[in-house]
């Protein structure tokens, strides 16, 4: 590979990990247009294998506003990100596969927290807008819920 493809190649990880961060941040700070903005126009996120729902991403980011509205903190930390992007011949392609594990501890209104975690399979695009997403799929590996004690 020349040093044009290396820094190619660098270039497209780096914008890819800023979509995927961006996606863990929408969720947070609870920025519905921003994370249907990440999305491809056709793009789908599958939310069944953790309760959810599976479809459009604006379906799913309605879905997600209503789910996590009761928690008071949220947080979303996609780590252990491992990225394939599609190889043309030594030259970097237009498609990419990050399949990353999560945590997410979330704090409801009634003071209970949540934590749970599992793993996420990103596919990606790269069009006109950049890279985006074209499919979200989520795996819940394990969920743990613990009540406050009551004092008195």
């Amino acid at each position: 590979m020349t040093q044009r493809v290396d820094l190619a190649t660098v270039m497209d990880r780096l914008a890819i990990d800023d979509v995927i961060t961006g996606y863990a941040v929408a969720m947070d700070d609870a920025d519905w247009p921003g994370f249907r903005a990440l999305f491809t126009p056709d793009g789908r996120a599958d939310y069944t294998a953790a309760g959810g729902i599976e479809g459009t991403a604006p379906e799913v980011a309605d879905w997600l506003a209503g789910t996590l509205r009761p928690f008071t903190v949220r947080q979303h930390l996609i780590v252990n990100r491992r990225l394939r992007i599609q190889d043309l011949g030594g030259y970097p392609g237009d498609r990419a596969e990050l399949r990353a594990d999560y945590l997410s501890p979330l704090r409801h209104e009634s003071g209970e927290d949540l934590m749970s975690g599992g793993g996420f399979t990103f596919g990606l695009l790269r069009g006109a807008e950049g890279w985006q997403l074209r499919a979200v799929a989520v795996q819940e590996k394990w969920r743990r819920s613990s009540v406050p004690a009551r004092l008195g």
